[in-house]
């Protein structure tokens, strides 16, 4: 997604309006400060002319002011900073929360396919760099065009040359300089965006793979992929940080070229008897002066090209549409028979299942088995409503499941998938996102039936072991006797189970396939399995055929 500048702008400021109030006072607070900063040198300036006889001021009154303006400065610099930080906390905080949602919408038809470590730098790096456009942006650029028009006045009072000399050197600082070299590195401030994206994804695959890659010698292919990955960053990086040396060059430039015309242009007109002394002395020193906003705006052009790189990429998640929409008012989902008919379901062009006919009675254990690839855990997953069907229609009862409250639907339905995700967090809290009000009776419990209890009784500190980044401290089999535990412990009127024994094993096995036989005498299970003896228990067996139909 590449947005307009502008629109990308006014769609930044939109997320920020419920803190205008505290947007105004920073703004506020800037204005003061920096015209703070600026009239303590004009005030040099008086005192300069004080000491010429050109005017008639007492150097002592020159000095108070000059102290009190430099303490106004101090304070509301302090606080001015303070405000924009804090703003720029609070819409990050949002801008999250958002996105959270956005991706919680997405998933998984939407995810699963995507890159996990680019979807990491989006929601750590990218929303982090917002940062810049909150606290060091909006209200720079208000505050530097509020501080040059006040600058403009008073200069203008002097002379109105003066006043189009230094209008001329704010346009060309302020806008001219930094238009132009951000549409040199906008290209730059994307690739380095992506690039950072691409090198997470790249070492969150290097280390998922680091068994892989021992084994099979491959250690020096992916340092040298990861030694050029991190080569192309700097490189871009180099570009980046060379257009903002050439941005502070050109305004150094800007800033002299256009103070010499101004003394120039006055001491010209001081001989033609256009303006007095002070006219020459007081817009020298106001041309000079007066560059502080205008400066601190051109500065910015450079991490604005990262920043519009980032936010592009963070509201392209915010845009994006998910494949299933969650339904909030529907039908309550019932405890009845589940019917496919006529199913057709495709990935892009790849088709799937092709009028697939299927029954699930109540109170049934019902078995499918079939070759890899011919649609059995696709299936599952459009049972839960991950994916929609192309064509036909999934019910329970009567009821289509697409026309069911889809949070009713998921807690009828309990689903282990062939792969069971830990987070990092004790093994007793993971077992409980099963059912997180459960109580420690209610998760040792399903661990017995999911023949888990004895190995977590002979770990150092029981149900309160750390499991470490997805479990890796666990056996596959472990891990899996987790994810049926959490099922245990949702107790939904509907399991799904995926492939449930397939790191089990035969003990292991025969236990839990008691108590799922034992679970289903009041409920439903779909069990998909390789294994004829984990079928064995099943009341209805269905054949996926390799052609993908029923």
């Amino acid at each position: 997604m590449k947005e307009n500048r502008w629109k990308l702008t006014f769609r930044l400021l939109g997320i920020v309006k419920p803190l205008a109030h505290v947007m105004c006072a920073a703004v506020i607070m800037g204005v003061i400060g920096f015209l703070s900063a600026i009239f303590i040198t004009i005030l040099g300036g008086f005192g300069l002319l004080t000491l010429l006889g050109v005017l008639d001021v007492k150097l002592k009154t020159v000095f108070i002011l000059a102290g009190i303006l430099a303490l106004i400065r101090g304070v509301l610099r302090y606080a001015e900073q303070a405000s924009n930080h804090y703003i720029a906390f609070k819409v990050l905080a949002l801008i999250r929360d958002k996105v959270f949602g956005a991706l919680r919408k997405l998933t998984p038809a939407k995810l699963e396919g995507k890159d996990k470590g680019n979807l990491i730098s989006i929601i750590t790096n990218d929303i982090e760099l917002l940062e810049v456009f909150y606290a060091h942006t909006i209200s720079p650029v208000i505050i530097a065009v509020i501080t040059c028009a006040i600058l403009l006045a008073f200069i203008g009072n002097l002379h109105p040359v003066f006043a189009v000399i230094l209008g001329a050197a704010y346009l060309v600082i302020g806008y001219l300089i930094p238009k132009l070299i951000t549409r040199l590195g906008r290209k730059d401030g994307q690739d380095f965006r992506h690039g950072i994206g691409e090198l997470n994804s790249f070492v969150l695959e290097s280390l998922r793979g680091i068994h892989e890659t021992i084994q099979y010698a491959g250690g020096n292919k992916r340092l040298k992929e990861l030694n050029q990955k991190t080569r192309d960053l700097e490189e871009i990086q180099d570009r980046l940080k060379k257009q903002e040396s050439l941005t502070r060059a050109c305004n150094d430039a800007g800033v002299l070229f256009f103070s010499l015309l101004m003394f120039l242009v006055s001491a010209w007109m001081y001989q033609k008897g256009m303006v007095g002394m002070d006219g020459v002395i007081l817009a020298t020193i106001t041309c000079f002066s007066g560059f502080g906003p205008v400066i601190a705006l051109s500065n910015l052009s450079n991490n604005l090209n990262q920043t519009f790189a980032s936010a592009e990429r963070v509201l392209a998640i915010l845009d994006d549409t998910p494949m299933v929409e969650e339904v909030a008012e529907g039908v309550t989902a019932q405890y009845k028979e589940i019917k496919a008919e006529n199913v057709s379901f495709s990935y892009e062009e790849e088709v799937i299942l092709k009028d697939f006919d299927f029954i699930i009675p109540k109170n049934t254990v019902v078995g499918i088995s079939g070759k890899s690839g011919s649609g059995k855990s696709t299936f599952l997953k459009l049972l839960m409503r991950f994916w929609d069907v192309d064509g036909g229609s999934i019910k329970i009862g009567d009821d289509n499941i697409k026309e069911c409250n889809t949070k009713s639907l998921r807690a009828l339905e309990g689903y282990v998938t062939q792969e069971t995700v830990l987070f990092r967090d004790t093994i007793g809290n993971n077992i409980r996102i099963g059912k997180m009000d459960a109580t420690d009776e209610e998760v040792v419990k399903a661990c017995k039936k999911a023949s888990l209890h004895d190995f977590i009784m002979t770990l150092p500190n029981g149900y309160d072991t750390m499991a470490t980044e997805l479990g890796g401290n666990l056996s596959g089999g472990e891990r899996q006797r987790i994810g049926i535990a959490r099922a245990f412990l949702h107790s939904s009127p509907v399991l799904y189970l995926d492939e449930p024994t397939s790191n089990l094993d035969s003990l292991n096995e025969g236990i839990i396939l008691k108590s799922i036989k034992e679970f289903s005498k009041e409920k439903t299970v779909v069990l998909i399995s390789h294994r004829a003896s984990t079928l064995g228990i099943c009341d209805v067996k269905y054949q996926m055929e390799s052609d993908r139909t029923s």
